[in-house]
């Protein structure tokens, strides 16, 4: 691909120009036309010399003069900022950044004005040298030297380490604990081997500790004994059962449960196996539930409307009064209102029986605290007569 320039030159794929001799250069992004940018010959204009400058900076400041361009356009050709430049054609050598980066600007800058990019270089290095400290020769013994010696300083090292060594091993020895014989094989008047046994008395088995006895009962003074004896024994008389109340097995929810609220139910049907449930009315006009239940999933039944339970295998579900297990559908077709009244008759039921468990548990405690004022017969027979009274007439004596 090759276009024609401004000026009449023919610029190839590459993006270099030719015209004769004329110098050219890359261009600096390939990406577009537009940014393209062909350095002019050196006959298009009168070009300043870097000789004849006093300074580069001046050098390059008349060349740009002589270009009759300006800083921002150098810049944009050079990708360089302005303020660099200018820094450059003043020679601020403290506003620019570091020493290859200084140098690759004026590379650029020099090749953008037509001048010669090495000139410029050496110009710069020559009028900006290089102050760092150079990298130097590391002083000291040579290799031949260590290697000689080395050999010694490991004979040291080796003698050292085997004198300390031996220096522990030796007061280890000489710190070590020697077992002394035991003191009770010397001991006179000892047992030895084949002698008979010595019997050893003992004595009768002492009585239990006053802690772990069990306390005699306190008798209060001033009662009888029969009394007391009584009260004792209605004490410990058990208490007639009540009547018994059969509680069915409480209901466990185990998955989701749907329908009604808690507080708003007395019927709970729940699935013991995944099992089809529709909920709708007496004639099938409106459906109110209708789903495949999961096992221990369960459905509520509100306490009113007129609502039927259908469900693909009754024995499929369990039915829960009141909370109450009360086993499983009677049909495959059951009336919500039927099972309501069952529910309402079950928790009346419960409610006689525990008001009946409640009245003769009153009953029983109310007996219990009755019988210790009850007097048995021999402490009737054993209590004083009263004096008879003054009032009453005297018995006349019999007749002689």
């Amino acid at each position: 691909m090759s276009g024609e320039g401004d000026d009449g030159r023919v610029a190839d794929a590459t993006g270099s120009m030719s015209e004769g001799d004329a110098s050219v250069m890359v261009p600096l992004d390939a990406g577009s036309e537009s940014e393209t940018y062909a350095v002019p010959a050196r006959d298009d204009f009168t070009t300043a010399s870097l000789n004849d400058a006093a300074t580069l900076g001046e050098g390059l400041r008349a060349a740009r003069d002589a270009s009759m361009r300006t800083l921002d356009q150098l810049a944009d050709a050079t990708r360089v900022r302005a303020e660099y430049l200018k820094a450059l054609e003043e020679n601020a050598w403290s506003l620019l950044p570091s020493r290859p980066f200084t140098l690759g600007y004026v590379r650029a800058y020099a090749r953008a004005l037509g001048l010669d990019e090495e000139a410029a270089a050496d110009r710069f290095k020559a009028e900006y040298p290089d102050n760092a400290e150079k990298l130097q020769a590391p002083v000291g013994s040579e290799l031949a030297d260590v290697k000689k010696r080395s050999p010694w300083l490991l004979a040291v090292v080796a003698v050292a380490v085997i004198g300390v060594v031996a220096w522990n091993v030796t007061q280890r020895i000489l710190t070590a604990d020697h077992q002394a014989p035991s003191s009770i094989a010397e001991a006179p008047g000892t047992w030895k081997e084949g002698e008979p046994l010595a019997v050893i008395p003992v004595s009768a088995p002492l009585p239990a500790p006053a802690d772990q006895t069990v306390p005699a009962p306190y008798i209060t003074p001033g009662l009888d004994p029969e009394a007391q004896a009584a009260a004792m024994a209605a004490q410990t008389a058990p208490v007639p059962p009540g009547p018994q109340i059969n509680v069915g097995a409480a209901f466990n929810p185990k998955g989701a449960i749907y329908g009604a609220a808690p507080n708003q139910s007395g019927v709970t049907i729940q699935a013991r196996k995944p099992a089809n449930i529709v909920v709708r009315n007496g004639d099938g006009s409106v459906v109110y539930f209708a789903r495949q239940l999961a096992a221990g999933e369960a459905w509520r039944a509100p306490l009113t409307g007129n609502m039927v339970v259908d469900v693909s295998d009754p024995i499929a579900f369990a039915v829960y009064l009141n909370g109450e297990y009360h086993g499983s559908l009677p049909a495959s077709v059951t009336q919500v209102g039927q099972l309501n009244n069952q529910a309402a008759q079950s928790q009346a039921q419960a409610a006689r029986a525990a008001a009946q468990a409640a009245a003769a548990a009153a009953k029983a405690q109310a007996q219990q605290a009755a019988q210790p004022d009850q007097a048995t017969p021999a402490a009737i027979a054993t209590q004083p007569r009263p004096a008879p009274s003054s009032a009453a007439p005297a018995t006349p004596p019999p007749a002689q």
